[in-house]
């Protein structure tokens, strides 16, 4: 017998109806926040950054692939991994399906990591992933972009993350058991896995100008996610009493 609290259809009519309404709303004012990302002024980026693609070296000017806009994923991928994030990976899984999508709408996507291209190319293999992916390696775009950080701001505690400060002395002095697994499955440590950020940001391309317009990280990118809007809709939502990800080729595995 279930301990979820039960009932008649026509009470869960009643309940379903209520949440009905706080639904609607919460819509209304997604549509809001929508105008207000697209209202924020745009920031001309002045530096000249390189990447690395399956094409050759581009600039960022060079990643929009002859679109007017760009959403990009700052995807964890740091030069000392042996594999991408698995939680990022999890996200990535659904970039195939959409990004066609998106550039017939003049909306380029890409992903950016700091590992070399080579690493990228090999990890993109695996996945079976054909989606549009870049190295900033030896770049500062990374780190002028707050995804990125080096192992003496990481000492000195001077990292900034989601606009504000974040303490680093958790990660070095006592790392959680979930975190010291997840970046197991890169090949590192705990403070090495966290010198990389999950994160997006998007721009605009105006006259051969590049502006950057917004980003987010953290809980910012969940409604980025595909399967966290499943699972917020399932019985038990995202139930996630204990790291349960596996990149897709490793579930079964013991």
């Amino acid at each position: 017998m279930t301990d979820h609290r039960t009932g008649t259809r026509e009470e869960w009519l009643a309940a379903r109806l209520e949440l009905l309404e706080a639904e609607k709303e919460y819509t209304r004012r997604g549509d809001e926040l929508t105008k207000q990302r697209q209202e924020l002024p745009w920031v001309r980026v002045e530096k000249d950054y390189t990447f690395e693609t399956d094409e050759g070296s581009a600039s960022l000017a060079d990643l929009f692939r002859g679109r007017s806009q760009l959403l990009m994923y700052h995807f964890m991928f740091g030069p000392e991994y042996t594999g991408g994030c698995p939680v990022c990976s999890t996200i990535a899984d659904g970039f195939n399906g959409f990004v066609v999508h998106l550039e017939n709408h003049d909306v380029g996507m890409m992903a950016v990591s700091q590992a070399p291209l080579e690493a990228l190319q090999a990890y993109k293999r695996r996945m079976g992933w054909t989606f549009p992916w870049a190295s900033s390696f030896g770049g500062d775009f990374n780190f002028d972009f707050h995804v990125s950080f080096t192992e003496e701001q990481q000492r000195a505690n001077e990292v900034e993350y989601n606009y504000r400060p974040m303490d680093t002395t958790p990660i070095l002095e006592s790392p959680s058991e979930g975190l010291t697994e997840i970046a197991a499955m890169t090949g590192t440590d705990a403070a090495a896995y966290t010198r990389q950020a999950p994160g997006m940001s998007a721009f605009a391309l105006e006259d051969g100008v590049v502006y950057h317009t917004y980003s987010a990280f953290q809980r910012g990118v969940d409604s980025l996610w595909g399967m966290y809007q499943w699972l917020d809709r399932a019985p038990r939502g995202r139930n996630d009493t204990s790291f349960w990800m596996r990149r897709r080729d490793e579930y079964g595995q013991s």
